[in-house]
């Protein structure tokens, strides 16, 4: 039953499908990796480590109460479980069993060294590209696409008559509305936050020499012409540490954890091999 539930929980994470509906290629691998898996879990459950570790019942309910959830009702959740040769009784054995397991890597994570203030330091300074905010603006824009030179003549009249009346954001907005026909004109225009190399080069060449709250001249690209408008330019270059400290702290203190389980997993198995 615990090695049912294993490959169900194995089926979704590497391949997103229930078991049943694998092919036999990633069946086959499934079967690797839950054996694998399986022998692993046995041996940190026989480990020193696992002495005394006992699963609080208002933790096991809990979990078990998030797979309930997933299902839209009882039945459903009654009939999955058969399907896979699961009661309810095995699920809450397996999940009990899954449990002790995360509850004895956190066990062994906790001898990792903590990570200080100097460490996140020191990383922010070996790896300044990580922490390096790029170009970025807040951008709307009016599209207006043509098939004709008539039409395009058209819309270069509306366009350059919007730049000079639509000045500020709610009469851009409104205009967008009106006449673009971009799906943004839904937004007010909107494209949202912008960084370098995510549009066509003639409309970020004009988008990014324009300052706050002004509006390009009538920009032609591959879909048809358009007027940008600046909502906001954001701040860019390196991130100050203060600001990114505790972010650091967490992503080391994380790898750290995991590299201690995976030196405490592999002498457990140079152990039981010996």
């Amino acid at each position: 039953m615990e090695h049912a539930y294993l490959e169900l929980k194995l089926a979704w994470e590497l391949f997103q499908k229930a078991p049943e509906t694998l092919s036999a290629p990633e069946r086959t691998r499934l079967s690797q990796v839950a054996a694998r898996q399986d022998g692993i879990e046995q041996r940190i459950l026989a480990s020193t480590a696992a002495t005394n570790v006992v699963v609080p019942e208002p933790t096991l309910r809990t979990r078990l109460d998030e797979i309930r959830q997933r299902y839209p009702d009882t039945e459903a959740y009654v009939q999955d479980l058969a399907r896979i040769g699961l009661d309810e009784a095995g699920l809450a054995a397996a999940v009990e069993r899954d449990l002790r397991v995360e509850a004895v890597l956190d066990r062994v994570a906790a001898q990792a060294e903590p990570v200080s203030r100097v460490d996140a330091e020191i990383y922010y300074r070996l790896h300044p590209d990580a922490f390096d905010r790029p170009e970025a603006r807040l951008l709307s824009h009016i599209l207006v696409t043509y098939e004709t030179p008539q039409q395009a003549a058209d819309a270069r009249r509306l366009l350059e008559n919007l730049r000079l009346t639509a000045v500020d954001r709610e009469r851009f907005g409104a205009a967008a509305l009106r006449h673009s026909h971009c799906p943004t004109a839904l937004e007010n225009g909107r494209l949202g936050t912008v960084r370098r190399q995510q549009l066509y080069p003639q409309l970020e060449a004009a988008a990014f020499a324009l300052a706050e709250g002004e509006i390009s001249a009538v920009v032609e690209s591959e879909i048809g012409l358009h007027i940008i408008r600046c909502e906001t330019i954001l701040a860019s270059g390196p991130m100050p540490f203060d600001e990114v400290c505790a972010k650091i702290v967490e992503r080391l203190t994380g790898k750290r954890r995991q590299e201690i389980q995976k030196q405490w997993i592999r002498q457990l198995g140079v152990a039981r091999d010996s």
